[in-house]
């Protein structure tokens, strides 16, 4: 038995195989998965994304958009062994969905297409694997549409993989067409048929020169890996068809190299092949535990890779044993060492729930309402529980919008819902923002929001109305002046009498409201002064054109009081009145919040994306490569908030889908000419509106 055959027996023998499907968006993922539900019975006749009969893509949202938007699950048995496969989806907008799925998969399987436009979304995938050093295939798929020579492609790929790309497979051409493929490491050749098995043949000897120069190519390029292959190439020795099997599964466990198999997952072509490379080469179980660091063996231990709310089961936390056995009313631990029972383990295909006694080591299965699991959760049945085997960081909300529901007595409503769908999707961010008083709803791009509004809708039965964020502008003062606020009135009993002087001057850019009492002789008594500096705050939450008021020091310098008319609200409201008066004899600045924006784009995008900044009344403070990212860089500017809305589908029409960005508040500056005009004047119609 050579050391390959006995890493696929360990394999096999320590569970189930869990191998993610990924790849740029419309590069076919959920058509491969079909294809490989047919080949391997699970289904019998394989669904199409456009007639939305697939397995993946089982959501009503996925359905209507023709696109994924969240991650499924299904399995199926090839030649005896059991696969659980993760159909994730291939948008930008949902990368960290991706992300957090395949952290407890032995394998991912990169399914791209000949196309140059796809390439940066490629590299964000293949990125991805790389830093979590998972294991991964690339599948070329839609090989029936490709133009061009198959190495050509790679060629172009190849910047995109930090690892070599190895061409496992060349296409079997007659009359133009691609009929097959050449296996380069077993040196046969495949006659392909639709929706079904290929058929074994010798390589005709047309193919026999391109087979054997492509052969050595793939030689060469694991030999990087292997000193004694390296001389075996070197001596002209033709090295044992074992002996290049052990390098192949050796340097793909070790995610020194992804080998690249051909095929078209629409007809059903190169499935079987691919299906073999899994089953004979891909790691396992032990391997992935050695890799996430957990020996494998002993008490339950869990990684949670999705969380689901379901309508009538609760929550559902789709997972992945990777040692143990987990029985239904287990407790299993957090991290944290917080603790909750199985209630419920369920097996899924699609949108189906099946439900289970047990899961055991290698199984991916949905465990019912663990209240501390969310997504990337390790859970473990050890009390306590254990270090967190990986981590997990959503990205940075990059769009969002204010949502109010469209009926008020959704409102608690809503508020759950939102908590909901944001913990199933944690790359959703929802806030309150304390300046504008809004619920604000965050995400990774128009239709990352688009779906998650339909989904409140289709899912909690839910209506909403949405907006734009509001900018939280400021006011500020230039000058000083000083004011006096008399409150008095008599309606029969106790009257009400309040008298201040106040002295008011604009302060430094950035030193907020400050107030000072400078009262002597008692002519306020000190039990009202507080009150005078709460109405002086309260007044300027609004200022005189709703907007808060920054940067200003009010100083109480005189007043005068009645024994028995005096009270906090006669000092307040006398306050309010003096505040008014002076801010209508300053001279009034409108604050606008500034943010520093670093975006990350493809190089050959960099000068779109200046002009896209300049058109936003932008500053450019420069631009530089992105570090460790070859062709890529991170373009840095100052952008007024206002300037933001929508600023990622401009980003994201420059950079074919791929560019991104951060933002964080830098400083307020004033806003002036046309620009101040119009602010103020919708200012003014919404205060007359309300």
């Amino acid at each position: 038995m050579t050391s390959s055959d006995k890493g696929q027996t360990a394999g096999r023998r320590s569970g189930p195989r869990c191998v993610a499907l990924v790849g740029p968006f419309g590069s076919g993922k959920t058509t491969l998965l079909e294809a490989i539900l047919e080949r391997t019975g699970a289904v019998t006749r394989a669904g199409t994304v456009a007639a939305g009969t697939t397995v993946g893509d089982a959501s009503q949202e996925a359905r209507d958009h023709r696109m994924g938007v969240e991650l499924n699950v299904a399995e199926c048995e090839f030649l005896g062994d059991r696969y659980t496969f993760l159909d994730c989806p291939g948008s930008v907008e949902y990368a960290f969905e991706a992300e957090a799925a395949v952290t407890g998969v032995d394998v991912a399987i990169v399914v791209a297409e000949a196309d140059a436009k796809k390439i940066p979304a490629l590299q964000l995938t293949l990125r991805m694997l790389e830093d979590r050093e998972i294991p991964h295939i690339l599948f070329l798929n839609k090989l029936d549409k490709t133009e061009g020579g198959v190495r050509d492609v790679l060629e172009l790929m190849q910047p995109a993989s930090r690892v070599p790309l190895v061409l496992r497979q060349i296409p079997l051409v007659k009359n133009g067409a691609t009929v097959g493929s050449i296996d380069l490491a077993l040196e046969r050749a495949y006659v392909w048929h639709e929706h079904a098995a290929s058929e074994v043949t010798e390589i005709p000897d047309a193919d026999k020169a391109a087979e054997v120069e492509a052969r050595y190519q793939m030689l060469e390029r694991i030999a990087d890996y292997d000193d004694h292959l390296m001389e075996e190439l070197l001596s002209d020795v033709a090295p044992p068809r074992d002996e290049v099997f052990d390098d192949l599964v050796k340097e793909l466990r070790a995610g020194q190299i992804c080998p690249v198999f051909i095929g078209s997952a629409e007809h059903g072509n190169g499935v079987s092949r691919l299906l073999k490379a899994l089953r004979h080469e891909a790691p396992g179980l032990a391997e992935t535990c050695e890799r996430l660091g957990l020996d494998g063996a002993g008490d339950a231990v869990v990684q949670v890779m999705k969380t689901i709310h379901t309508p009538h089961g609760g929550k559902l936390s789709v997972s992945r044993v990777l040692a143990g056995k987990v029985v239904d009313g287990a407790t299993l631990f957090a991290s944290d060492g917080n603790a909750d029972r199985v209630s419920g383990i369920y097996r899924l295909v699609g949108k189906d729930q099946q439900k289970k006694a047990e899961a055991v080591a290698g199984e991916t299965v949905a465990l019912g309402k663990i209240d501390p699991a969310q997504t990337g959760t390790t859970l473990a049945a050890r009390k306590g529980g254990i270090p967190a085997l990986v981590s997990l960081e959503a990205p940075a909300p990059v769009m969002g919008f204010a949502i109010a529901s469209l009926d008020h007595k959704d409102d608690v409503k809503l508020s759950a819902a939102l908590a909901k769908i944001a913990e199933e999707d944690p790359s959703l961010l929802v806030r309150q923002d304390q300046d504008t008083a809004e619920t604000i709803l965050e995400g990774q791009g128009e239709m990352h929001l688009r779906v998650a509004l339909e989904r409140l809708e289709h899912k909690f039965a839910i209506k909403v109305k949405t907006g734009p964020v509001s900018v939280p502008y400021k006011e500020s003062y230039h000058g000083n002046v000083s004011v006096r606020g008399r409150h008095k009135k008599q309606s029969g009993g106790h009257g009400q009498f309040g008298d201040v002087a106040l002295e008011v001057s604009a302060g430094a850019r950035g030193s907020g409201f400050v107030f000072a009492d400078r009262i002597t002789g008692g002519v306020v008594p000190r039990q009202y002064i507080p009150a005078v500096e709460e109405g002086v705050a309260e007044f300027l939450e609004k200022g005189l054109h709703g907007f808060p008021v920054v940067d200003l020091q009010v100083a109480l310098v005189d007043g005068s009081y009645h024994t028995v008319d005096s009270s906090d609200m006669a000092f307040k409201t006398a306050a309010h009145i003096g505040m008014k008066e002076a801010l209508a004899q300053l001279h009034s600045v409108l604050l606008e919040p500034i943010l520093k924006v670093s975006i990350s784009t493809p190089s050959d995008a960099t000068a779109r994306i200046n002009q896209i900044v300049s058109g936003r009344r932008g500053q450019l403070l420069g631009y530089d490569a992105r570090p460790g990212w070859d062709g890529w860089d991170v373009v840095e500017a100052l952008i007024p908030q206002a300037e933001m809305d929508h600023l990622i589908v401009d980003i994201r029409s420059a950079t074919q889908g791929v560019g991104s960005y951060r933002q964080s508040f830098d400083n307020l500056a004033e806003v002036t000419g046309h620009v101040a005009q119009k602010v103020l004047e919708r200012a003014k119609a919404a205060h007359q509106a309300a």
